[in-house]
């Protein structure tokens, strides 16, 4: 996709290099817009292989309302697993597990995932009950009830939660467009993880873009994805350069079981990516 490696070169080139709160350091610019035209392609990245499995899993993760790791580790999904850890290695039960473990204890023992796999009142917890309000709902009322309404819009920035959760929302605020019979959304995200993050964000909410088309009758219009500190860690240079040397190619389709009527019947096997041909994957470790 060139809409991310422009964004990629342009940090490269005109960031500032900045402290920030893991200890890592980046290169960061702010503010900065992509927009992608599904009817273009699913907008998964080709410069690497991106491991979609985490992606809709996280996404079916956030609908449900679920803000505990452990449905994510059941499915092998490991997108989450570090912030519990640092929460558990300050607890006194901590005997010095590695994060392997920690992760095994999850997967094998209910009352250890209940008490240590929860994140507090994260993205899930958010977009369903937002004080009483179930922001999932709302939104798809409003795009079938009032189209034309300018205050389609999902928050997960709670001011009055933030230090109860393990992290932050980075992917705050999103607000809903219908057009023509197109819906586009676009997303306010705070915090972009060029590398690692920024690839699964785009196909995440590109994805329910897709899904809340679907269950309203409309087609899916433009993702607009406007962040506000882009940023690439410092020890992700050398990925990002590797993926800048790489040609782009041809955009996936991505099809979804069309006789799913309600955002919460989706399931994993309801979403089939098709004549995805990427470069090789390329690892990165995650600034926590």
């Amino acid at each position: 996709m060139k809409q991310y490696l422009d964004l990629c070169q342009h940090v490269l080139d005109f960031g500032v290099d900045k402290s920030d709160r893991t200890g890592t350091g980046t290169r960061s610019v702010f503010g900065y817009q992509m927009r992608f035209n599904l009817a273009n392609g699913f907008p998964l990245l080709t410069t690497k292989r991106v491991y979609l499995k985490a992606i809709i899993h996280e996404l079916l993760w956030f609908i449900n309302g679920d803000t505990n790791i452990k449905y994510l580790v059941d499915n092998d999904v490991k997108i989450w697993n570090e912030w519990p850890y640092e929460l558990f290695k300050k607890s006194v039960d901590y005997q010095n597990e590695s994060l392997d473990e920690f992760v095994n204890k999850i997967k094998e023992d209910v009352d250890f995932a209940k008490k240590y796999g929860e994140l507090g009142p994260v993205y899930g917890k958010q977009w369903r009950d937002f004080f009483g309000v179930d922001q999932i709902k709302q939104v798809i009322k409003q795009i079938k009830e009032t189209p034309d309404s300018r205050r389609i819009i999902i928050s997960a920035w709670n001011p009055s939660q933030l230090d109860q959760m393990a992290l932050p929302p980075c992917h705050a605020f999103m607000q809903f467009y219908v057009v023509n019979n197109k819906l586009s959304l676009q997303l306010y995200q705070r915090s972009g993880d060029i590398f690692l993050g920024i690839p699964f964000n785009i196909a995440s909410y590109s994805l329910l873009l897709m899904m809340i088309a679907q269950v309203c009758d409309l087609e899916a219009g433009e993702f607009i994805h406007t962040i506000g500190d882009a940023h690439i860690y410092h020890n992700h240079f050398e990925q990002i350069h590797t993926q800048l040397k790489r040609e782009p190619r041809s955009l996936p389709k991505m099809q979804l079981n069309k006789s799913v009527k309600s955002i919460f019947d989706f399931k994993f096997d309801d979403f089939v990516l098709t004549d995805y041909n990427p470069h090789k994957a390329i690892k990165g470790v995650v600034a926590v």
